[in-house]
């Protein structure tokens, strides 16, 4: 229903709050009153009354005049920009570029016709800057000097157009996405590694020819048990999660004495047999194990050089490293949810903070370790990945957002929204719409941040990677807010500055030699995807999803160049799951479908017949197949006949494995991100099988172009 209140929707758009959408169906949808006041309240604003919504109003009308300089401006190289600026009226304003590395530019001062206006009891006056086309590329800070006072704020220059890394060269490239966690070997602890990784990828390059591997976010989690399964709702995007630590595999281990090896040697042993006959993946014994072996290695000590080393890296990640290891040693003296600390450790920059960080000075360490630790043996991975031949290497996975309780959370307070998730509006992949619990950043609160948790988010999760995919890239854009105590369907879309992020976004990836790939499934409107394209990063196009004008799938000539093609992805089963709707029957069994069973199954089978006819039709599958093997390899057949630059297969699809790894919309309804690689007949997997599949040879081959199967690099 439309806002009773008037004023509601002058503020809602003050505060970028889109009062109304078209739904994955295209009907459209106004947003009600207690979704905006709820969305409201979390940025701060009070409007739960018509005199506070007109009070919040006239607040945001001056907010813009008492700020001397805008507290961040990102622009892109190769365009001319102005800046307005706010002094006393009638009082001279100079401003001057310092360049990030050294040199200044002074701007030049253009007409500004816009009246001067009482703020405060004093009258304030606007003029305008002209940021000149060809700044270098670069974080550089804004200098504002008038009669007594001198002002200062962020300049961002950014790449005008990111496009495909050096490493590529014209050459299109191919590689696997695969849960890590799922991917086990003989000498991990449970659950793939950051080890099982680097032989993936050596695997995968070496005999494959494969460019990269992507895998699911590695973002760090909970420091102690129970641990979130969802490797989407992490504590920390900045930070990697030491659940997928090698303990073998660190440096000291080597020096270990004998018994203290055979102390970690005894951790495995007996975390296997506590595993033994499980289904699922089960984070908490192997962490519980996992984390008194790397006890162990801490404790050994380090050489002068490695500590040398280690120090390094704390100083280039500075405080928030120390804040990070400091809420992990207050979780497990406290508890999981930061709110429910006693009042004086809510916030880190306490006094009391900074007397638990001396008095649990080690402890804090060994977090700290844990991160350089982790540091070290993703370097080995994206090396391993270079060194065999991989164009890219190891592509990362970066999530949405974070936990409401997460440590980001805590360590930056008021730059997530309060009493609010983030989640998404009902569409084909749950109807019912969706809530992540994630806590959303607050636009005002990034832009007065200088976007810098953004910045060291994305600058660290590139550092040892060729490549990064942004989960729901559409949250650069706007992210769908839900009010707490609201259904998912009841919430509303909230816009960020996307020049700001996707430009920051450019910026760090061009520095690292990054490809980015956006994840630009669901409810997206039109012009984003036309925007990241002009901005040279890539989409996401799934073949079962793109369908053209006449309904039928689309002709894999009209896909886009600028795109990661794929037949699945993470939220959908295996592609031999999928052919066995599978999916729907789980749907209908959670109460999820909102059309019957015998419904969604018929529409299941007209699908896949129609795709069998394309698919024989382009002589891609033989006429009359039905082994679904075959129709497998042909789905992929059809997206290498796609003009897309990069291509994608499931490690799922080539061992032929029909389990799901998420269901949208459920927690423990389902196992969520606890199932193991598997084989067609749904028996785990060890990486060593993958090393030997046929099957996955044959998928290789496709995905080469090659005619006949090949092994071994040319």
């Amino acid at each position: 229903m439309p806002l009773s209140n008037p004023t509601l929707g002058p503020l809602a758009e003050a505060f970028g709050i889109a009062c109304e959408f078209w739904d994955w169906k295209g009907r459209h949808t106004e947003v009600d009153d207690a979704t905006v006041i709820g969305i409201l309240a979390g940025m701060g604003v009070d409007a739960g009354s018509d005199e506070a919504a007109a009070a919040a109003l006239r607040e945001h009308g001056l907010r813009h005049w008492r700020r001397a300089l805008p507290p961040c401006t990102v622009v892109q190289q190769g365009r001319q920009e102005r800046i307005a600026v706010h002094v006393p009226a009638g009082h001279p304003a100079d401003v001057v570029v310092r360049l990030e590395e050294g040199g200044s530019v002074t701007l030049s001062q253009a007409d500004n016709e816009v009246p001067d206006a009482e703020v405060d009891g004093r009258l304030t006056g606007e003029a305008t800057f002209v940021v000149p086309e060809n700044l270098p590329l670069g974080y550089h800070r804004l200098h504002l000097t008038t009669t007594d006072w001198t002002a200062e704020a962020s300049l961002v220059v950014t790449p005008a157009f990111l496009g495909f890394p050096a490493s590529m060269g014209e050459r299109r490239v191919w590689g696997y996405a695969t849960q890590l966690y799922s991917v086990r070997s003989a000498n991990s602890w449970g659950m793939g590694d950051l080890s099982d990784l680097a032989d993936l990828a050596t695997w995968s390059g070496t005999q494959h020819f494969a460019g990269y591997v992507l895998v699911n976010p590695l973002h760090a989690a909970e420091p102690m048990p129970p641990l979130e399964p969802s490797p989407y709702l992490p504590s920390s995007r900045r930070y990697v999660n030491p659940l997928y630590l090698r303990p073998e595999a660190i440096a000291e281990y080597a020096g270990l004495a004998e018994h203290k090896r055979e102390r970690i040697r005894q951790l495995r042993l007996g975390l296997e047999r506590t595993l033994a006959g499980s289904d699922h993946i089960q984070r908490d014994p192997i962490w519980e194990a996992k984390i008194e072996a790397l006890r162990v290695v801490y404790d050994e000590g380090l050489s002068e050089v490695r500590h040398m080393a280690k120090e390094h890296f704390v100083r280039a990640e500075g405080r928030p490293l120390a804040q990070f290891a400091t809420w992990c040693a207050l979780v497990n003296t406290f508890g999981m949810n930061w709110r429910d600390w006693p009042v004086e450790y809510r916030r880190p920059s306490s006094p009391q903070v900074a007397a638990f960080a001396a008095e649990h000075a080690r402890e804090i360490d060994f977090y700290v370790w844990l991160q350089w630790q982790a540091d070290n043996q993703l370097r080995s991975a994206q090396s391993a990945a270079r060194g065999a031949g991989m164009r890219v290497g190891v592509m990362n996975d970066l999530a949405v957002g974070v936990s409401k309780e997460s440590a980001e959370a805590w360590i930056l307070g008021e730059a997530f929204a309060q009493g609010v998730s983030v989640g998404a509006p009902p569409d084909h992949y749950n109807q019912l719409g969706q809530d992540w619990g994630q806590a959303p950043w607050r636009p005002d609160r990034l832009e007065e941040l200088s976007y810098q948790p953004f910045r060291a988010m994305v600058a660290g999760i590139l550092r040892h990677s060729g490549g990064v995919r942004v989960d729901h890239i559409m949250g650069l854009f706007r992210l769908w807010w839900i009010p707490d105590g609201l259904p998912p369907t009841r919430g509303a879309y909230v816009r960020y500055d996307h020049e700001a992020m996707v430009g920051i976004l450019c910026l760090e990836a061009h520095r690292a030699g990054a490809l980015v790939v956006g994840e630009d499934l669901g409810t997206v409107e039109p012009w984003v995807r036309e925007y990241l394209r002009g901005r040279g990063i890539l989409g996401t196009s799934v073949a079962w999803f793109e369908a053209g004008a006449d309904g039928r799938p689309l002709p894999p000539e009209d896909y886009r160049e600028y795109c990661m093609a794929s037949v699945t992805t993470h939220d959908m089963p295996p592609t031999a799951g999928y052919l066995a709707c599978d999916h729907i029957r789980l749907q209908h069994s959670l109460g999820m479908l909102t059309e019957g069973l015998d419904e969604e199954l018929a529409a299941a089978d007209q699908q896949f017949a129609t795709w069998r006819e394309v698919l024989t039709e382009r002589g891609l599958l033989a006429a009359g197949e039905t082994d679904v093997a075959e129709q497998v390899l042909a789905m992929h057949r059809f997206i290498v006949d796609t003009p897309a630059r990069v291509l994608c297969a499931a490690l799922t699809d080539a061992v032929g494995d029909r389990l799901t790894q998420n269901q949208p919309g459920t927690v423990d309804e389902y196992p969520n991100w606890r199932v193991p690689l598997s084989g067609p007949d749904g028996l785990p997997l060890t990486l060593e099988d993958v090393f030997t599949s046929e099957r996955a040879a044959r998928l290789a081959a496709v995905m080469n172009d090659f005619r006949i199967q090949a092994i071994g690099r040319r």
